[in-house]
């Protein structure tokens, strides 16, 4: 069993969602997101730290997954983007929680099947997998997507290596 958070990052707001791997299960157990007030950007990322770091204490997950950067055409969004980021790293790391990133891309080939996907598709794919009543807000589906790859990323590296391993693990340890 293992308790996974999901991130889906941005300077105003950051999706999360929580999910419980159980062999081939997935279990939802929240999501929601952390919406910043502050006008200016460290009071923003301060936010985001904080609001990790209580979801973090609330669900005692085992392992923090978080969505890469992607290259926007606008370079301010994507330095903004990279630093909420890093806020909500550093408050996984300050936990003691492995790291793993995933590209957009692969994120939602876990989730719908296409790494083109839309936000609709990956709100009803969501819904649909973990048996929600409702679709999930767009940045918290976006986020119990980063968590559903995760375990079934990670399912795949077991099951290839006999162990769970990743490339990407550990960078911020």
């Amino acid at each position: 069993m293992s308790i996974i958070l999901g991130i889906d990052p941005g300077s105003r707001i950051t999706g999360y969602g929580v999910i419980r791997q159980t062999g081939r299960h997935l279990h939802y157990l929240g999501s929601g997101c952390i919406r910043t007030s502050e006008k200016e950007l460290p009071g923003r990322l301060k936010q985001i730290y904080a609001g990790v770091t209580e979801i973090i204490t609330q669900f005692q997950p085992d392992v923090f997954a978080i969505e890469q950067v992607f290259m926007a055409r606008n370079a301010d969004s994507a330095l903004k983007l990279g630093q909420a980021r890093g806020s909500a790293i550093v408050a996984a790391v300050n936990a003691d929680l492995p790291v793993y990133e995933y590209a957009a891309r692969l994120i939602k080939q876990a989730v719908v099947g296409t790494g083109g996907a839309d936000k609709e598709q990956v709100q009803h794919m969501v819904q649909s997998m973990l048996k929600l009543p409702a679709k999930p807000q767009a940045d918290a589906a976006d986020a119990l997507g980063v968590a559903i790859c995760h375990a079934n990323t990670n399912k795949t590296l077991v099951a290839l290596a006999g162990k769970a391993t990743s490339a990407r693990r550990g960078r911020y340890r």
